[in-house]
């Protein structure tokens, strides 16, 4: 991504944070064959005091990656859309796209099975919270065997980056009066509306 200091973003909370909620990501290597990607969800390491993830791939995709022989790419994408020039009202400006996102680059490491299996747990219990009646990895004794047979099918990974790229694009350069139109427009029933990304805006603007 092309440097632009209004847009940087190295809050380290923040970068947390849009992975918490945004944790599908896009995994890129530069394989012998060629340029390789997945797409996996990941979660924060939080045993770890600097930034770090953790996923798993699906065999055979860690042989594909050619992992861990090089370095691997994390893109993670948050709220994006489209923002209109005719939202502007006098201002002559073009329309743009305001966007989310990180890349995070580094050589991975390969989990241990135990390690895998605490990761696979932790990414289930992660998204089963949100639901009436949550169904855990080993929630019954079914529910852990079957678990356990398709554990042997994926390989789990950490990155902790050496390199990590993150951009938070949301109209910092406009106007206050810009700003809330624009806000306005992303929370109204346009074709254009996305609530997530007016609320990023705001998060980024300061603008409650």
């Amino acid at each position: 991504m092309r440097k632009n200091p209004y847009y940087v973003l190295d809050d380290l909370d923040e970068i947390r944070r849009m992975i918490d909620e945004n944790p599908w990501a896009t995994l890129v290597s530069q394989a012998s064959q060629g340029l390789v990607a997945s797409h996996y969800p990941i979660l924060v390491d939080r045993d770890r005091e600097e930034l770090s993830i953790v996923t798993h791939l699906g065999r055979p995709d860690d042989r594909v990656h050619e992992l861990p022989d090089h370095e691997l790419l994390v893109i993670v994408q948050g709220p994006h859309g489209y923002i209109s020039s005719s939202w502007y009202g006098e201002y002559v400006e073009v329309p743009t796209w305001n966007f989310l996102t990180a890349h995070l680059a580094g050589t991975p490491e390969i989990l241990s099975d135990e390690e895998n299996s605490a990761v696979l747990r932790r990414l289930v219990e992660h998204f089963e919270s949100r639901v009436d009646k949550p169904r855990l990895l080993d929630g019954t004794t079914e529910d852990a065997e079957n678990a356990r047979k398709d554990m042997r099918g994926t390989v789990g990974l950490r990155l902790t980056p050496t390199r990590i790229v993150a951009k938070c694009k949301m109209s910092q350069n406009q106007s206050p009066e810009i700003l809330d139109t624009v806000i306005e427009q992303l929370e109204g029933d346009g074709p254009y509306a996305s609530p997530g990304l007016a609320r990023e805006m705001r998060l980024a603007n300061g603008r409650s």
